[in-house]
């Protein structure tokens, strides 16, 4: 690795974020400063039922000011990907899964952040205890099956671009899943 880091200065906190200035020596040796963001990873459940219907969500995004359609998921919160995958996946669609297995992680913005996005399989799904608990920004959010094969498409369309999304979707077609680990339910 050719980065040294000197020090770090924290500049701002924030309830989901925070931002970093290190100084640095760099891999040419000169000396610089790098600013970036420290947040909790992130992870996306390809959820499939028996009939490889794919769930997808759909809300508002308030950096990207329109309605996207996407997998569910979000913050790990610092918890296991499996861990997280699930609790998403109760709160966004009410539904519990007997297995999760690990699909993919992927360095999302590897100059800015470098937190994860983990990419899970949700399988043996069965309705939770309740409706689902939603957050304050997950507020009008809709959730609907879809043909895995549609799904795809809409990704090659553009109507899916969350690269989360798009590369669970994309993945997760694939004739062989191979699968590094798995938590299945006792």
């Amino acid at each position: 690795m050719g980065w040294r880091r000197l020090d770090s200065e924290q500049l701002h906190q924030g309830p989901f974020l925070s931002l970093h200035r290190d100084r640095v020596l760099r891999p040419d040796g000169g000396s610089g400063v790098y600013d970036h963001v420290a947040v909790h990873d992130t992870v996306r459940i390809v959820t499939l039922d028996d009939q490889e219907n794919v769930l997808l969500v759909e809300d508002d995004f308030y950096l990207q000011a329109r309605r996207m359609l996407h997998l569910p998921g979000g913050g790990t919160d610092g918890e296991d990907p499996a861990a997280a995958g699930r609790r998403e996946l109760a709160e966004e669609a009410g539904l519990v899964a007997d297995r999760i297995d690990h699909l993919a992680t992927l360095d999302p913005l590897p100059g800015v952040t470098a937190a994860r996005l983990h990419l899970v399989v949700a399988t043996g799904l069965s309705p939770g205890a309740g409706t689902p608990c939603r957050d304050g920004t997950e507020i009008g959010m809709t959730a609907t099956w879809w043909p895995l094969g549609q799904a795809v498409a809409a990704v090659y369309t553009g109507r899916i671009t969350d690269a989360g999304s798009v590369a669970g979707l994309l993945l997760a077609v694939k004739e062989e899943r191979p699968v590094h680990r798995s938590d299945e339910r006792s």
